[in-house]
């Protein structure tokens, strides 16, 4: 059982960077990273690394997609 936490983990992990990769809409794409950061960090925590998942959590799960959002935000094409 514990086993298969794990396995439901990383297939998350891995589906939502790839579906990541192919999204047109870059803050769906953001939200896509989150999450794949996230399922990175619940993997830390669960092999027992809780330094490596904080800062995991912290910097790929809240950090990188509030910064693509905001990348985004102020670099929308205005048309004349």
């Amino acid at each position: 059982m514990t086993n298969m936490i794990e396995y439901v983990v990383i297939i998350i992990a891995i589906i939502s960077a790839i579906i990541a990769l192919m999204q047109n809409d870059l803050l769906k794409a953001a939200i896509l990273t989150g999450i794949s950061g996230a399922c990175v960090a619940f993997l830390f925590e669960w092999l027992l690394a809780p330094d490596v998942a904080l800062t995991q959590a912290i910097v790929e799960a809240a950090i990188v997609p509030v910064f693509i959002a905001l990348a985004v935000q102020k670099t929308k094409r205005v048309d004349d």
